[in-house]
């Protein structure tokens, strides 16, 4: 069996599970992270059951990490009618092993985990783990070949990386809480602006929905995220707006409406700056 030497990223968008399925596939060792929204998964690996359940809720689902160490055999249980929607990411063992060797010791939580055969952990989804992974169910129409394999892929990274901290946070001693408690407050932050993209935001407003002071939350998101809360409000507006550029072939104007920028010129500026070239680039 040829084991892949780099990440593979696959989706299943609203295709039921129920149908009958004996198919044992051979798989390789490899460290998987699952993005369940809609549906279940139940599957068996080596003759352990793992059952993946979205829940019935609109902003459910799962973050879903398996470890396989060794070369298995796979086979799925087909047995909900919920149409699946999905986003699987892969990254074979000797992938992973040069990572973290030529990227120095890593975390000790993440190397026990990749050193036992079937390790699974499950996480809610969160606000921002769920846009990323619709942004992989559904890319920019206007991406092909591989653009749209580089675009896919950088958001796949972005997933991995959150369940890696999510899975390092999980293992912290009592030391540790205060920094996993700042980060899901930054979190709850990124996750609130994601909401409110579509209006007016002041960070009073986004101190008193996260429960902190505006120092507080000014600093932890800085610490967490490498940028200001309102660089962060600008870059999202920001590819919102190439989004809808590229999609829907609104206007400049409307562009830098929906970007939050009073002046078009602004914006344009802005978006160049980002983007490389001028929002007039972008339009479908």
């Amino acid at each position: 069996m040829d084991i892949p030497q780099h990440l593979f990223v696959g989706t299943v968008d609203g295709e039921p599970s129920c149908a009958p399925d004996e198919t044992v596939y051979d798989i390789w060792p490899k460290f998987v992270v699952m993005v369940l929204l809609e549906g279940m998964q139940h599957f068996v690996i080596d003759d352990r059951h793992f059952r993946i359940d979205a829940g019935a809720a609109e902003d459910g689902g799962v973050l879903f990490t398996l470890n396989v160490a060794q070369s298995a055999r796979l086979r799925f249980i087909n047995e909900s009618a919920v149409p699946l929607r999905k986003v699987m990411i892969s990254a074979p063992h000797p992938w992973m092993e040069w990572l973290m060797r030529t990227r120095g010791a890593g975390q000790s939580a993440l190397r026990d985990f990749l050193a036992r055969h079937l390790a699974g952990q499950s996480f809610p989804v969160s606000g921002h783990v769920r846009q990323l992974a619709e942004q992989i169910l559904r890319p920019p129409p206007a991406m092909e070949g591989e653009v749209r394999t580089l675009y896919c892929n950088s958001r796949a990274l972005d997933i991995m990386c959150l369940a890696c901290v999510a899975m390092v946070e999980q293992g912290m001693d009592d030391h540790h809480r205060p920094q996993i408690a700042s980060r899901r407050r930054s979190e709850r932050v990124r996750d609130f602006i994601l909401q409110n993209l579509d209006r007016p935001l002041t960070i009073e407003e986004i101190a008193a929905e996260a429960g902190a002071s505006v120092s507080s939350i000014q600093r932890g998101f800085k610490d967490h995220f490498q940028m200001t809360v309102f660089e962060f409000v600008r870059a999202e507006r920001l590819a919102l707006a190439c989004a809808a550029l590229e999609r829907e072939g609104i206007s400049i104007a409307q562009a830098a409406y929906a970007a939050g920028y009073a002046a078009p010129s602004n914006f344009t500026t802005a978006f160049k700056r980002v983007y490389g070239v001028p929002p007039k680039r972008k339009r479908r």
